[in-house]
């Protein structure tokens, strides 16, 4: 599915397939990381059943914006993670919605586009 950004100055899913997502043109085949602020960065996971606590609480990076919302993108199909996993952003107070992770690619464009603080954790499964 092509996606198209209203602003093509901003960070966006530009389009997204089985294994691979484009942001801003770049195709990317491993699981990301996109910050409303512009950043892009590996996630480091590559199964829904590795997923721990600490690849929850690296979605808070230094010197950037602390999210109001974590979507976190689950693979091709939807899938929820326990909540203990999720502590690190609980004791935040950041909000997590879970979707398959072209719902997630979708939301994410829509909620960068409206200058929310968001951040999209994509799983893209090897």
């Amino acid at each position: 599915m092509k996606l198209h950004a209203d602003k093509p100055d901003q960070l966006s899913v530009t389009a997204y397939g089985d294994g691979w997502i484009a942001v801003n043109g770049e195709r990317h085949t491993t699981s990301l990381v996109l910050g409303a602020a512009g950043s892009v960065s590996d996630w480091g996971v590559s199964r829904f059943d590795a997923l721990n606590e600490q690849h929850f609480a690296g979605l808070i990076k230094e010197g950037e914006p602390v999210p109001e919302l974590v979507i976190l993108g689950s693979g091709l199909r939807l899938r929820f993670v326990p909540p203990s996993l999720l502590r690190p952003l609980i004791e935040r107070r950041i909000g997590v919605e879970t979707m398959d992770t072209g719902a997630a690619c979708r939301t994410f464009n829509i909620l960068a586009g409206e200058g929310r603080r968001v951040v999209a954790a994509l799983l893209i499964e090897a």
